[in-house]
């Protein structure tokens, strides 16, 4: 078969088929022309549809070429890297720098966005594609570089080194500030996050959707309703399309901000809704109080054809817990792994065992915790530890020294848990216990965390921290606390248990 047919056989319409490529394949091996016309297969096959389902043999291809050019390196790079394993990304970006080529501007950003879903171990290998990249004139020659730069050191927790390559860009695209408000976002530096948008809109740069969705995440974990009321009404006003991603922002932040009403109206108003949209409506009834609404929401869900993600779950079990809804929450842990397949995560086990603890059933949660395929982490013993503490009694102080030997175990330096045990055991009158996790505590050198909570009022956020007077207001609010103090005495006695030390 001569080379010319072969090349158009391969390359145009007559070979669509992965079979009729594979079949070409073995001839070109046979016939010893596959170093030549092996590149035209390989082009071939990724431009098939769905290139995904081909990659292996993809990667084979290219792997078993005698010297494959950089531009075939990054025709296969891009589907890699959203593969279901970025690692053979990762893999083939080493291949590539072993085999003498340098990458380019095209190479970059694929190879980062494996690294970035490889995160944090990849640390190292983005650090050496920085250096390069600088190297080579890349980090500011095109924004997609730093941009990808930027969004693996976010996904790696590195958040001062991906601000540190935003601020060496010469040019910034909405984009670039996208991604650096995104990495402020994604490591829970909001406030940073909120500057970072004002220096934005005085550099003149308009912000996007994308913009306005991250803002309104900041806002709901702010639980700063004013500034996703101003990010609600820019949405608006700059008349951007409310899209489904935006409308999902906006339920979560008003739910978290405790205007569930709200939520619920835009909520309705939406003409498409996915399952983070129905999970958001979920988990906003849940953390205020309305456990009927949410289960009565789920079963809306179903209704509508939607299947539940691991976070609706974890919705659901929070309002099982705070709405003593015992039987509800065993039906949805079962529900969730036999019915959806969704295997729990350390939240979820934590979540049921508040379900039980909170209720009451102290031993039916240690039983359950002990009996997890997993091990389990100190949140869960904590999560069982304070359901002691609400239910102290005698009854439950050989689950509090159970729980109590495994906290010190996994977390010996963590003066939280010292408190809570000492506070158990003062509850029901085991003096000698309590004075001697205060002793450890004394002795080891630690000391409790100080508790802090905050305040919205006229759109400041106000923090209070126990033990410093330094607010202007503190001496004001004093004496309205001791006003109600008083009131409440009037009103009910006092219950011992709301003026026992909190666990930090």
């Amino acid at each position: 078969m001569a080379i010319l047919h072969l090349h158009a056989l391969i390359a145009g319409g007559g070979a669509a088929t992965v079979p009729h490529l594979r079949q070409i394949h073995a001839h070109l091996l046979t016939s010893g022309r596959f170093p030549s016309l092996g590149s035209v297969l390989l082009r071939r096959l990724i431009s098939l549809p769905d290139p995904h389902l081909h990659l292996p043999l993809a990667h084979r291809l290219l792997l078993s070429l005698p010297s494959p050019s950089l531009d075939l390196f990054n025709l296969l790079l891009p589907p890699l890297a959203s593969s279901p394993d970025p690692s053979t990304a990762a893999a083939l970006f080493l291949r590539l720098r072993r085999g003498g080529l340098r990458p380019d501007a095209h190479t970059l950003p694929h190879v980062l966005k494996a690294l970035a879903r490889l995160a944090p171990g990849s640390l190292p290998v983005v650090g050496s594609v920085h250096s390069e990249a600088v190297k080579d004139g890349l980090a500011s020659a095109v924004v997609y570089v730093p941009n990808a730069l930027m969004a693996a050191y976010s996904a790696c927790g590195q958040l001062e080194r991906a601000i540190q390559v935003f601020d060496e860009m010469p040019r910034r695209t909405v984009v670039s500030w996208n991604t650096a408000l995104t990495a402020c976002a994604g490591n829970d530096r909001h406030e940073l996050c909120i500057e970072l948008f004002a220096e934005m809109l005085e550099a003149g740069s308009v912000p996007d959707p994308t913009t306005f969705v991250v803002m309104l995440s900041a806002a709901a974990e702010l639980g700063n309703l004013a500034l996703g009321k101003w990010a609600h009404g820019q949405v608006v006003a700059r008349r951007l399309d409310m899209t489904l991603q935006l409308g999902t922002a906006a339920v979560n932040m008003y739910s978290k901000c405790g205007t569930v009403s709200y939520a619920l109206r835009l909520f309705e108003r939406m003409p498409a809704r996915n399952v983070w949209t129905w999970t958001a409506m979920i988990v906003g009834f849940a953390q205020n109080g309305l456990a009927q609404e949410a289960l009565e929401l789920f079963d809306r869900m179903k209704l509508s054809k939607i299947t539940p993600n691991y976070v609706t779950f974890l919705g659901l079990l929070c309002a099982c817990s705070h709405a003593g809804l015992v039987d509800e929450g065993r039906r949805f842990f079962h529900e969730m792994q036999h019915v959806y397949g969704i295997v729990p995560m350390m939240t979820h086990y934590s979540a049921m065992v508040d379900v039980l603890g909170r209720n009451g059933l102290l031993q039916e949660a240690y039983d359950f915790v002990v009996g997890m395929p997993v091990e389990a982490d100190p949140v869960v013993w904590r999560t069982l530890l304070a359901a002691c503490q609400l239910h102290s009694s005698k009854d439950c102080i050989e689950i509090v020294d159970k729980v109590q030997g495994k906290l010190l175990e996994l977390e010996p330096r963590r003066s939280g848990n010292y408190v809570m045990v000492s506070n158990i055991y003062c509850e029901i009158g085991s003096w000698d216990k309590a004075a001697k996790a205060r002793r450890v505590m004394r002795e080891g050198g630690m000391k409790k965390v100080a508790g802090e909570s905050c305040v919205e009022v006229g759109g400041r956020v106000h923090r209070f921290v126990f033990g410093d007077d330094s607010c202007p207001e503190f001496h004001g609010a004093c004496r309205i606390l001791h006003e109600l103090n008083l009131n409440m005495r009037k009103c009910e006695p006092i219950d011992p248990f709301l003026f026992t030390d909190d666990a930090d």
